[in-house]
């Protein structure tokens, strides 16, 4: 896990990506942030790339590919697993057998989107605290 690489938010709906852009920058992490409408863009990204991002924050309910088919996809990639990056969850509403897939698939945490702006600063502000503190086995490497 690359602690400085960026933040990928894969989120479809405009609204809800504006106002975590307004969190990010109000937050002020270090990090950058790297906006995806949809799945089968951040998976274009990831491999094409270099860069090794410190964590992904997926939608669920996505158009092309939904966020279970592309964490599937990243975590059968033997090269996107040798970055260890956590791959996140974050959406609007969940099943108690979305959640059991979710953690199934190895999944680092499932979130569910508050509803108040502060909320969800709150919440996106734990998340980063958290992982920033967290060691993978990458730290090793």
């Amino acid at each position: 896990m690359n602690k400085t690489g960026p933040i990928i938010v894969i989120e479809d709906d405009i609204d809800d990506q504006q106002m975590l852009i307004e969190i990010f920058e109000k937050l002020n992490h270090k990090n950058d942030i790297v906006y995806f409408s949809d799945g089968n863009a951040a998976l274009d990204y990831l491999n094409m790339t270099d860069v090794h991002p410190f964590l992904i924050l997926s939608d669920v309910n996505m158009p092309r590919i939904n966020g279970f088919e592309l964490r599937s996809k990243i975590f059968t990639n033997e090269q996107l697993q040798t970055k260890c990056i956590p791959y996140l969850f974050f959406t609007t509403s969940t099943t108690k057998k979305a959640v059991l897939d979710a953690y199934a698939m190895s999944v680092q945490g499932f979130f569910i989107k508050p509803n108040s702006i502060g909320g969800l600063e709150e919440t996106i502000r734990k998340i980063i605290d958290y992982w920033k503190e967290c060691i993978a086995p990458s730290h090793y490497e």
